[in-house]
């Protein structure tokens, strides 16, 4: 990327994608490298450093690599991050004797150019702490469990945080993010969606060259925006297709059909491939499992079509961050699920992927959308998983139990829209709704029904409010609109007698179910 960059060094947090995302709220680009990464491959303005599951005195614990300290560029540790710089520099890291989770109020003791105010709310999340300063560095503030919360070392411009500034726990912590990218390392914020549309068209470009590409289509956000720039790239050389997996939102295949077909006509195939994806699921009830199955599934589809089509060595996809940071495909973080088009892809793949969208955050691809004058109904439609209702159909997935998921589901979001919770982008709306959906449980229940018993099955509710789908709330709904969907639902829909609402954030809880 012809930007001025930081280098984000991952040492297996799980929030290493959110760091990025608040430097990149910052206009200022940014990459992820997995901590033990050649140094070829990075070539920055100055190195953050991210937290991680271990403890710096661990048996093969990692450690920051000696070109970074070489370089001579300003460093950023976060929490693990600090630790580990602590420990190649000769200070002393030890076990907290107080574990300190949650929000915690540091002090500010020395003038810096780091941490602005005096005291300052932040979050904590460690059980080790920094004992002993290395030489040359200061205390830059303290907490109650941590003495030195903060350290610098403002010759070197070497710095050390024990909290999490990338958090939204932490009020504070994107103007000390903002404060090391600019003041410290000196970037300069242009990374807008008008320089991404023109780097990812010509990124395609020079990829391709004069090649046909075929693009997978799904109807949302992601796919969409991918499509719009290759169509933007190469036109008539794009090939859009639509598969039609059985695993689809009620109406989801007319809607994406009519949307399509207004921007790229002809251009679109709709590919009915219900009988095999479902062929290939049956008696299948591991979610990583239905994951891999419809990866694989996904391509072998797309490939017979390229084949029908002629020769087309490229296929398209609408991968972003978080798909490729929850498939932890770095292989530094725990994996959290594979994602069908990152860790469900097979082996033996005839295509070469062009994903112009796999470092942009979903609020990131959405701008993109929409300076590229997408429609809003696409640019804000809520997201589904590439798996579709396979991953909301817990257990075996059979026909008649995704008619009934499909139809709970209608009726849940068809619900919200009316009250206008869902796709109500409105600065007034009572809740700004992310996401929604009902998952249907492998669990069955007693109830009555007509004066009989009744052992059928349980539709979970999940609605979250969330700004970049790596974090997310449940939504507040009201009682008597929960009340009026599950009503509903248990009325209309065969099979089922029993509705629960999801109250668990992300984390400790994914959104999706599987």
């Amino acid at each position: 990327m012809n930007h001025a960059t930081l280098a984000i060094l991952d040492f297996g947090s799980q929030y290493t994608q959110l760091i990025a995302r608040r430097v990149r709220e910052l206009q200022i680009y940014c990459e992820i490298f997995p901590w033990d990464a050649a140094p070829q491959a990075i070539q920055p303005k100055g190195y953050i450093l991210s937290g991680g599951p271990t403890s710096v005195y661990d048996q093969d614990a990692p450690t920051i690599p000696g070109f970074v300290l070489d370089s001579g560029l300003p460093v950023l540790g976060i929490c693990y991050g600090m630790q580990a710089l602590t420990q190649a520099l000769g200070g002393k890291v030890a076990s907290s004797r107080a574990r300190e989770y949650g929000l915690a109020q540091i002090n500010v003791i020395a003038d810096n150019p780091l941490l602005g105010s005096q005291s300052q709310p932040v979050w904590m999340s460690h059980g080790d702490r920094i004992e002993t300063p290395p030489p040359g560095f200061i205390i830059l503030a303290s907490s109650s469990n941590s003495p030195i919360a903060a350290m610098g070392d403002l010759q070197q411009q070497r710095y050390g945080v024990q909290f999490h500034p990338e958090v939204h726990h932490t009020p504070g912590g994107k103007d000390i993010l903002r404060r090391f990218a600019v003041d410290i390392c000196g970037t300069s914020p242009d990374w807008t969606p008008e320089s991404i549309i023109q780097e990812s068209v010509a990124s395609i470009r020079s990829q391709v060259q004069g090649a046909r590409v075929l693009t997978a289509v799904s109807g949302g956000v992601d796919s969409s925006v991918a499509t719009a720039l290759a169509h933007r790239a190469i036109g008539k050389q794009l090939t859009a297709v639509f598969v039609d997996n059985g695993l689809l939102r009620k109406g989801e295949r007319q809607q994406v059909k009519k949307a399509f077909r207004g921007s790229l006509g002809s251009n679109l195939i709709v590919v009915d491939a219900v009988d095999t994806f479902l062929g290939n699921l049956r008696g299948v009830t591991d979610p990583e499992q239905k994951r891999r199955i419809i990866g694989e599934t996904f391509i072998r589809v797309f490939e017979a079509e390229a084949n029908r089509l002629g020769e087309i060595p490229f296929l398209m996809q609408g991968t972003i961050y978080p798909d490729v940071v929850e498939s932890a495909s770095s292989g530094k973080a725990h994996t959290i699920k594979s994602h069908h088009n990152v860790g469900g892809l097979p082996e033996d793949i005839q295509f070469s992927l062009v994903e112009p969208l796999r470092y942009l955050f979903k609020d990131e691809v959405r701008a993109v959308g929409e300076t590229l004058g997408l429609p809003e109904s696409l640019v804000w439609r809520q997201p589904f998983p590439g798996p579709g209702l396979a991953v909301r159909c817990l257990g075996e997935i059979t026909p008649e139990r995704l008619s009934w998921l499909r139809t709970a589901d209608h009726i849940f979001t068809s619900e919200l829209v009316t009250a206008g919770y869902l796709h109500n982008r409105q600065p007034n709306a009572p809740i700004q709704v992310a996401q929604a959906f009902a998952a249907l449980l492998n669990v069955r229940s007693v109830g009555v029904m007509g004066d009989q018993r009744t052992y059928q099955q349980t539709i979970v509710l999940r609605a979250v409010t969330s700004e970049d789908f790596m974090t997310a709330d449940w939504a507040r709904l009201p009682d008597d609109l929960l009340g009026r969907a599950a009503n509903r639902i248990v009325n209309e829909v065969e099979g089922v007698n029993r509705v629960v609402y999801d109250i668990t954030s992300k984390p400790p809880a994914t959104i999706e179910w599987e």
